[in-house]
């Protein structure tokens, strides 16, 4: 089996970097025992200009046989003669994919210890594998890498035999990858889509497959069109273990839907090798605003309106200063998601007094939701369309009426700081709109000014001197009057 991964370099940021990604001197060729076989690591070519790093994979099909690794979907045998005949020796295969996690470890898991700026950089990226089967054809190829960043998917079909062109092809093709992208992202992608396009396994799938796959797939998985279909094939089409699968990623959609996170997918394949100190992620530094504003409002009694799948719901309940936690969505498989996290069926009594789950719509007025300390609107306003945002504040503003409202919503100014973010798209394909500083502050004010609050904007994440914070969160308090100025406040000042 054979793989090339190439680069191109300029001055400022050569080729040979590479090298450290990989963490595979250019200089050397290499060679790694594995269960079944030798993988062999060389550099075709290294130079400041243009770098290749090739993956030879020199399986041993004796080894295979005598450790019952000639297998296929869950342990099964490819066939009869599957011992004696079969094509792992050549074909990438989830024999290919092992070895990438096994060699390239590092490198798919983002880390690079001698120049850890290097995993974040996207850069230019050419993939060739010569030989891969493809049960499906190239036009699954396509399918599967196509909605990926690749700019190029070349798949080329390979002749059954090339001095008999009237037999037609075979079912193995030649792939090209070609564009711009983290070097992690691409060794994740082939990690999982190398097994998924020979729709088999030469180990036996345990659930265990479920966490490398969800760990593998962080960051694209869940939104690929072809999901569900990669997720069979690569647990080998196990009704239970796919259905596992199926549910954590509905998890992950409904997070990206919402801009949060899901703390159960890890960002590494080997969980047991990343052992760096990660960046606290956006969605939990949100959660942290929230909580220190509510307290600082002396709530006790909070609705969570749009709570989705029950994050901010659990930090809420870790606090015992919050008396009773409400949790508002509309869709009633968010919610079912939610008590599964929540573990509502195992709560003791005290904590399950504390908590409800309602199932609501925000654009109309509800009884249930009048008196209390405060309502949070996390992430929530830019699912709207903008003529239903008047609904959704005369429900939560006039007829709810909380002392306090917090809202927070994405800075489309600070979108330019996300490198994986095409110019002029919003961060979720859900949002109907994305708001600069200036207009979220207006908007904000205006609702003060009609609603008898004051309000007050506070930063959340890293707050840029130039395109301000990731997150912006505008903090409203209950005054019973109605403000006379329109003017738009500060940072910081209330309306």
């Amino acid at each position: 089996m054979f793989l090339t991964i190439s680069t191109t370099g300029i001055p400022e940021r050569p080729a040979t970097d590479l090298g450290f990604l990989l963490h595979k001197h250019p200089g050397k060729a290499q060679a790694f025992s594995t269960s079944h076989g030798t993988a062999h690591v060389f550099y075709p070519e290294a130079s400041a200009e243009r770098c290749t790093a090739a993956l030879l994979l020199e399986v041993d099909p004796v080894a295979l046989v005598r450790r019952g690794q000639g297998k296929g979907r869950g342990g099964a045998p490819d066939a009869a003669l599957a011992q004696y005949v079969n094509d792992r020796p050549y074909a990438a295969s989830s024999l290919l994919a092992v070895a990438l996690s096994a060699v390239f470890g590092s490198a798919l898991n983002g880390r690079c210890a001698a120049r850890p700026e290097l995993p974040e950089q996207v850069r230019p990226l050419r993939v060739e594998i010569p030989v891969l089967p493809a049960r499906g054809g190239a036009e699954l190829v396509r399918r599967l890498f196509g909605p990926l960043g690749w700019t190029g998917v070349e798949v080329t079909a390979v002749p059954l035999d090339e001095r008999f062109p009237e037999w037609g092809d075979s079912r193995y093709v030649r792939l090209v990858l070609e564009g711009e992208l983290k070097l992690s992202d691409a060794l994740r992608q082939l990690y999982v889509l190398l097994p998924v396009l020979d729709d088999a396994k030469h180990y036996w799938v345990a659930l265990d497959e479920v966490d490398k796959l969800l760990r593998a797939g962080d960051g694209w998985l869940a939104a690929h069109p072809d999901h569900e279909l990669i997720t069979s094939r690569y647990l080998a089409r196990q009704g239970h273990l796919t259905r596992n699968a199926m549910d954590r990623l509905e998890l992950v959609r409904l997070a990206e839907a919402d801009g949060r996170e899901v703390e159960e997918v890890d960002n590494a394949v080997d969980e047991n090798s990343d052992t760096e100190e990660k960046p606290v992620p956006l969605a939990a530094r949100r959660r942290e605003a929230i909580l220190a504003a509510l307290r600082a409002a002396g709530a006790a009694r909070v609705l969570d309106l749009g709570c989705g799948q029950g994050q901010l719901v659990q930090a809420l309940l870790k606090d015992v200063s919050f008396t009773e936690i409400v949790g508002v969505d509309v869709s009633v498989r968010a919610l079912g998601f939610a008590a599964k996290r929540l573990r509502l069926d195992r709560l003791g009594e005290r904590q399950s007094e504390r908590v409800r789950l309602l199932q609501g719509s925000l654009a109309y007025t509800d009884k249930r939701l009048a008196g209390y300390d405060a309502a949070v609107l996390s992430e929530v306003i830019e699912h709207l369309d903008l003529p239903r945002l008047p609904a959704l504040e005369h429900a939560v503003f006039g007829a709810a009426r909380p002392r306090t409202v917090l809202v927070t919503t994405p800075n489309v100014e600070y979108n330019v700081r996300w490198e994986s973010l095409p110019a002029g798209h919003v961060r979720h394909g859900d949002h109907r709109f994305e708001w600069t500083r200036a207009e979220f502050r207006a908007w904000a004010a205006e609702v003060a000014r009609r609603h008898g609050y004051a309000v007050a904007f506070v930063p959340v994440g890293d707050d840029d001197p130039e395109v301000g914070p990731p997150t912006q969160m505008a903090v409203f308090t209950q005054t019973g009057t109605t403000a006379t100025t329109t003017e738009t406040p500060k940072e910081g000042e209330a309306a």
